[in-house]
């Protein structure tokens, strides 16, 4: 990436601004993540740039506990300031350059995620949906229990949770900041297709044998996967994978739990740190 910063200027200038308000971890504004209903990029421009200026003075103030904020965002949303207008020109370069090549395979993992979901609740109704989000969450009615990196309790009270599947998201889950905006709740998706040598490393392969290190780096590509699919995925007979996964969940490196008709693997957080451990 820094080669291509240095290479390419619309992307370097995009950079500068977005990184001053997206920092790698902790809180980013809740107005740079906007709902799209449209699902085009330009929509989420389009409420960008709407932003009333006391939201963003009231996230703005908040990030700036955390961080030092250049000049220009003190004005930023005011009438006749064109910050909003240049930052989302940024989002627009950025995703152009950086993100709109590879958008095709990002749907498609999100769309196979989304198609896991539905057959879910079509089978077994709200409880299997919920149910099947774990390890990122565990449903224990009348609360989802959520793998999240602060303690927070966000009350409902009334309205909907709004599941949204993310390329982008990673290990756990994530939500609005803001108690008060539309409850959502981000979950990861698997980065799949991966790369079974390169994901496990020739160490877990020679821990756990080729076909149990292809099953766990499998079943670690989504939050949820089926034998057969594991089956047709690492290429072998699906009783061998039923006895595989029951090894490797003896082990304490994958979990498995019922969603309607189906058995979900996941891998767990042992399963996940042993892949990384290469």
């Amino acid at each position: 990436m820094r080669a291509r910063m240095e290479g390419d200027r619309v992307l370097g200038a995009a950079l500068q601004p977005l990184g001053a308000l997206v920092p790698s971890v902790g809180y980013i504004p809740d107005f740079l993540t906007p709902p799209a209903a449209g699902g085009e990029l330009s929509d989420a421009l389009d409420l960008v740039r709407g932003t009333p200026r006391g939201r963003i003075v009231r996230e703005l103030t908040r990030l700036g506990e955390r961080r030092a904020l250049p000049g220009w965002t003190v004005t930023l949303g005011r009438p006749g300031d064109e910050g909003l207008a240049a930052l989302t020109r940024a989002l627009d370069a950025y995703f152009g350059a950086v993100l709109r090549p590879h958008w095709p395979h990002i749907r498609a993992v999100v769309g196979n995620d989304i198609d896991l979901r539905t057959r879910t609740l079509l089978d077994g109704g709200t409880q299997a949906l919920l149910n099947g989000l774990y390890p990122l969450a565990r449903w224990n009615p009348p609360v989802l229990e959520v793998d999240y990196p602060v303690r927070r309790d966000l009350l409902l009270e009334g309205r909907g949770l709004l599941l949204v599947p993310s390329f982008f998201c990673w290990r756990r889950p994530t939500a609005l900041a803001d108690p008060a905006l539309p409850p959502v709740l981000v979950y990861p998706v698997a980065k799949a297709p991966l790369d079974i040598t390169r994901a496990t490393g020739e160490g877990v392969v020679r821990l756990l044998g080729r076909t149990r290190a292809a099953i766990l780096a499998d079943v670690a590509r989504r939050d949820g996967r089926t034998s057969s699919e594991v089956a047709e995925a690492v290429g072998i007979a699906p009783a061998s994978v039923s006895y595989q996964i029951g090894v490797l969940r003896a082990g304490g490196l994958v979990d498995s739990q019922r969603a309607g008709k189906y058995v979900l693997h996941a891998a767990t957080a042992l399963g996940l740190r042993l892949l990384d451990a290469r």
